[in-house]
């Protein structure tokens, strides 16, 4: 469990009862309301802490009554009784008894991550029952879409306002740390999607206690920018990651879009604090990042990893043909950009976007190739399109197939989609749960921004506050392709952890060259010297290659490896050889 004592924000426990605490620098005032009992004046200090040491039971409701007669939830709540607008609960971090406490996590090379959304599962009880068949795939990692306290009953999670709570629509404290634990107990590391770039729309009462969290001099897209210029507000958020990983035993975090963070020092800064727990806990503990700017920065440091998107973006175009927005930025010399993200990661390293017009990245050929986490699929990727379309229904499935094995054979840390490794074809839409002029706002703003493609011109595109959205996101495996795809994975998965997994630290691209429109030969140095090769095809024409050596360790169609030692790969294919080292 966490030691509360050294958290600065959230009740700390003492023998002498619990100590409330709130940062409310804009108000001398602030009084403790304990359901059921009457409100107290808290003390405050000069740099705006507001503390107040009072006997509560576990399970108690609490809030903070502000000068104006406003009553807010702790921002720091452990757990919500009421969704966002109700009472703070007080939360017993000892209720849970732990059964692997000699967990200490697995390196980040062996990691397969799958994403998913703990709401379609029905909660965290439903997630624990889907843990044993995704370890028995192969899976190692287990992704959550964020699961702090959003408004209603579904969201995504992007919209949360409470970081320390979980939401209890997914259940209680409690049940997440049996979630995390039966992960443990089958050898599949946690990973939690964060959110330290904004808040969301519905819930969030920090401006009326600490006007100084946010900035008014800098705008994200979702309002003023987050000021992590000050040390408590960096404070909220370093402790954040630690809280998760102390008190529920994650084993790592996604934090959502840094570019939005505008002291991306503070991503360092919490990144060593991640580390020290790691030396004092002897647990392996990883920290991966969304950087829309491809900024490689932090990965030199004590970051593990960061999304790929230009993986995706090359994958699509190529199996798709798709071509508006940021698929742009893809469409000329798309082999040549499939040959440069496998060998160096990101595709844009300085370049000038032609969607953006503006230049995007930063070099990344130095990197390890586990320092990128790439994917076909993601939450992003399928449910910002307007329809929430997978690749599934998109892609020829033997195109989907062959570009399956590229991602799980490659060096790079692969992620799967929930419902990916069954063929599901059920889209993953935006849902909500607002009401009232925000649930309009959402729709029409919905509508609106896809207004502009021509692929959903006209089109109704689903709202996202209905409940028949949230459900019709719920994957369903592929009637027909479900069993070979999901053989696909367990071959695909078997073959990396024996081949790859145990060879991955200290690996290093070795060059590659584009064979055809759509294909390409990349090889990598191993770190045992041994040498592997993929050759990739994912037009429906065979091209031609030099011929190919080696054992073959996999062939996503049968004969493709003698056909490409005779100098010809077939259309939608992927081999791949490993030479032993000499």
């Amino acid at each position: 469990m966490t030691d509360l004592n050294r958290q600065t924000f959230g009740p700390r426990l003492s023998s002498s009862g619990t100590e409330f605490r709130v940062w409310a620098p804009a108000h001398r005032e602030v009084r403790l309301e304990i359901r059921d009992s009457d409100p107290v004046a808290m003390d405050r200090s000069e740099d705006g802490w507001h503390t107040k040491t009072v006997e509560a039971p576990f399970g108690a409701r609490y809030r903070f009554h502000l000068p104006d007669g406003l009553s807010v939830p702790d921002p720091a709540s452990r757990f919500q009784d009421g969704d966002v607008h109700g009472w703070s609960v007080l939360v017993d971090p000892d209720e849970y008894s732990w059964k692997t406490t000699g967990w200490k996590g697995r390196p980040w090379r062996e990691a397969v991550v799958y994403e998913l959304h703990v709401g379609v599962y029905g909660g965290f009880n439903g997630v624990a029952e889907a843990l044993p068949k995704l370890a028995e795939l192969g899976v190692t990692a287990i992704e959550l879409m964020p699961i702090n306290d959003f408004p209603g009953e579904r969201n995504w999670g992007y919209d949360g306002v409470l970081p320390y709570a979980p939401d209890a629509a997914y259940g209680t404290p409690a049940e997440l740390k049996a979630l995390v634990d039966r992960a443990h107990e089958l050898g599949l590391m946690m990973l939690l999607d964060v959110v330290y770039n904004h808040f969301g729309p519905d819930g969030n009462y920090i401006p009326a206690e600490a006007p100084q969290f946010f900035r008014e001099d800098l705008h994200t897209p979702w309002g003023g920018a987050i000021d992590f210029r000050l040390p408590d507000v960096r404070a909220y958020f370093t402790e954040n990651v630690l809280f998760w990983m102390e008190e529920y035993g994650f084993d790592g975090v996604r934090m959502d879009a840094v570019h939005a963070i505008s002291e991306s020092d503070w991503i360092d800064e919490t990144a060593a604090a991640v580390r020290s727990l790691e030396v004092e806990t002897g647990r392996k503990l990883h920290i991966v990042l969304e950087n829309e700017f491809n900024e490689q920065s932090h990965l030199a440091g004590d970051v593990d990893a960061q999304w790929n998107d230009d993986f995706h973006h090359v994958f699509h175009v190529l199996l798709t043909g798709e071509q508006e927005g940021y698929y742009e930025d893809f469409s000329e010399d798309t082999a040549g950009k499939l040959a440069r993200t496998l060998q160096d990661g990101f595709v844009y390293q300085g370049e000038t976007s032609p969607h953006s017009g503006k230049k995007r990245g930063t070099s990344s050929g130095h990197l390890a190739p586990t320092a990128f986490v790439s994917f076909l699929q993601n939450h992003d990727q399928i449910g910002n399109r307007a329809f929430g379309d997978r690749l599934t229904t998109l892609a020829p499935p033997q195109g989907v197939e062959a570009a399956t094995a590229a991602l799980l054979l490659c060096p790079h840390i692969p992620m799967i989609y929930m419902g990916e490794e069954v063929a599901s074809e059920t889209p993953f839409l935006f849902f909500t749960d607002h009401s009232g002029e925000l649930a309009d706002a959402v729709r029409e703003g919905r509508r609106k921004e896809f207004s502009k493609f021509a692929a959903f011109a006209g089109a109704e595109v689903p709202d996202p506050n209905a409940l028949k959205t949230f459900t019709d996101s719920i994957p369903k495996p592929h009637p027909e392709r479900a069993d070979a795809r999901l053989a696909l994975f367990r071959t695909l998965l078997t073959i990396r952890a024996a081949e790859l997994a145990p060879y991955l630290d200290g690996c290093a691209a070795a060059g590659a060259e584009v064979v055809g429109d759509k294909a390409v030969v990349s090889r990598w140095t191993l770190g045992d010297g041994s040498a592997l090769t993929m050759a990739i095809n994912l037009a429906n024409e065979p091209v031609s290659l030099s011929s190919l050596e080696g054992p073959v360790l996999f062939e996503s169609v049968a004969g493709a490896a003698d056909m490409a030692r005779s100098g010809s790969l077939p259309g939608f294919s992927t081999i791949v050889l490993k030479e032993p080292a000499a």
